[in-house]
């Protein structure tokens, strides 16, 4: 496997680092072990799709487009309010 060079701000390794090291990990597999536990916009789109699958099968809960816009709305709403956004 080879290495790839990434440039960010020396601020941001800083960070990365020491979040790294209080996990007892080097910043190089802290960001690996990081990459593999992110999803893509497209995992994360297709997870949703099956929890709303499972969600219409188990209960018939299945909202509409609007009703996911509001309900979308309102939980951004609530994290604003408690993280002070």
């Amino acid at each position: 496997m080879s290495d790839a060079n990434v440039r960010i701000p020396e601020a941001a390794r800083d960070r990365l680092a020491a979040i790294a090291a209080a996990e007892g990990l080097s910043l190089r597999a802290y960001l690996a072990r990081l990459a593999e536990t992110m999803l893509t916009p497209a995992e994360r789109a297709e997870r949703a799709e099956r929890a709303r699958a499972a969600l219409k099968e188990w209960n018939g809960y299945a909202p509409t487009v609007s009703e996911e816009d509001d309900l979308d709305s309102e939980l951004d709403r609530r994290l604003a309010r408690v993280t002070g956004r």
